[in-house]
């Protein structure tokens, strides 16, 4: 592997910027002023930025590489290739995808989630940054649960997310509300009769769910890999889940719940296209407002990969939050929450992820290289090579 030497560019080091030189060798960090060996590879950053690379905790665009549209797949080592790319231009170098693993069929069914997981697990290796698995299990989804416990067992990296959109779809259903059947049911492959009619078995089944939730939080635990709880509810789902062992509220879905997770110390994650799009799509709390009350400690692409460096500087721009806290948002927090102590900042001894970047304050600021453990996995200016 050769050592990369990035140049006059504007280093965030622990809480300030700092004009450094910065070298990579066998992917690691170097120590500020080391010698520099004559094979390095340069970049001159001069008037750029240079920010730790962006670490996603749940991201789900992967699918549109999978299923771009409805009853229309690809397969698996293409799709996520794509992935690989897109993540490399938005600057992302340790991605979390969040696979679903439901009682639908199709597309979020355990079936293609075993598949995902035997194709990632085997080709990973050959994409330019970090790819890792949320698995974001549907707690109706009983059937998955001998797969989430062997997929703990293997080399894989994970993270489990306990993940409840049953109830919420039978509130809109009893409700009348049949606004996204025709989605649901074409995502699953099925008629909306058919839909509903499978939709009623899986209801049938509630009485069972505590304890299957307790089955998979003792196998999660016992295997050491983060858990999160995901669109929190009330205050007593969070209160629940932090005494599985999740100390991490994904999404929440009302402001209590993000104050109670704070008062606790633990990671509360919103969406990164909340704070571009000004708010919530669906009517949850507002992003942006929540992280500069400090209600919010990390941002997650969720369904919208370049959203992370947009969101960061939106909120150093329009929201007067300083660079580093901003940035932390989507780095140094998320690394810190998923126990990725080799990764979120610049430091000597850390992995080489890094993102070239232009200054913040520009309007449509954009990445122009992303490096991951010191090797270039995305390059849009030329010109930086020296």
């Amino acid at each position: 592997m050769r050592p990369t030497l990035i140049r006059n560019g504007r280093v965030l080091i622990a809480d300030t910027l700092e004009d450094a030189d910065l070298l990579v060798q066998d992917g690691i960090i170097q120590p500020f002023g080391t010698a520099v060996p004559a094979d390095a590879l340069q970049l001159d950053a001069r008037d750029r930025l240079v920010l730790p690379g962006i670490v996603d905790v749940h991201g789900d665009a992967f699918e549109r590489q999978i299923m771009p549209r409805p009853k229309v797949s690809f397969d698996l080592p293409l799709a996520l290739a794509e992935t690989d790319r897109q993540l490399a231009a938005n600057g992302i170098t340790t991605a979390y995808h969040g696979l679903t693993l439901s009682w639908e069929p199709g597309l979020r069914s355990i079936e293609a989630g075993s598949a995902f997981l035997e194709t990632l697990d085997r080709v990973r290796q050959d994409f330019s940054v970090d790819h890792r698995v949320q698995i974001r299990w549907e707690t109706f989804a009983f059937e998955a649960i001998d797969l989430i416990s062997d997929w703990l067992k293997r080399p894989l990296d994970l993270a489990i997310a306990f993940n409840d959109h049953t109830s919420s779809t039978h509130r809109k259903i009893t409700a009348g509300n049949h606004s996204k059947l025709s989605d649901w049911a074409s995502r699953a492959g099925l008629s909306n009769e058919d839909y509903l009619a499978l939709f009623g078995q899986v209801w049938d089944r509630r009485a069972a769910v505590g304890d299957a939730i307790d089955r998979v939080a003792t196998m999660t635990r016992a295997s050491g890999v983060p858990m999160l709880s995901h669109d929190d509810l009330t205050l007593s789902d969070r209160t629940a889940f932090r005494s599985l062992g999740s100390h991490i509220a994904e999404f929440p879905l009302a402001e209590e719940i993000a104050e109670d997770a704070r008062a606790h110390d633990e990671h509360c994650v919103f969406g990164a296209p909340n704070v571009v799009r000004g708010g919530s799509h669906t009517n949850a709390p507002t992003a942006a407002d929540m992280i500069t009350r400090d209600l919010g400690t990390i941002l997650a692409s969720d369904y919208y990969y370049p959203a992370m460096f947009s969101a960061a500087q939106r909120l150093f721009r329009d929201h007067s939050m300083p660079l580093e806290k901003a940035w932390a948002q989507v780095s140094t927090n998320p690394a810190q929450a998923m126990t990725l102590t080799d990764r979120g900042r610049i430091e000597p001894g850390l992995r080489g992820d890094i993102v070239i970047a232009q200054d913040l304050a520009q309007d449509n600021a954009r990445i122009e290289a992303t490096l991951s453990k010191g090797t270039i996995a995305y390059l849009a200016n030329g010109a930086l090579l020296c």
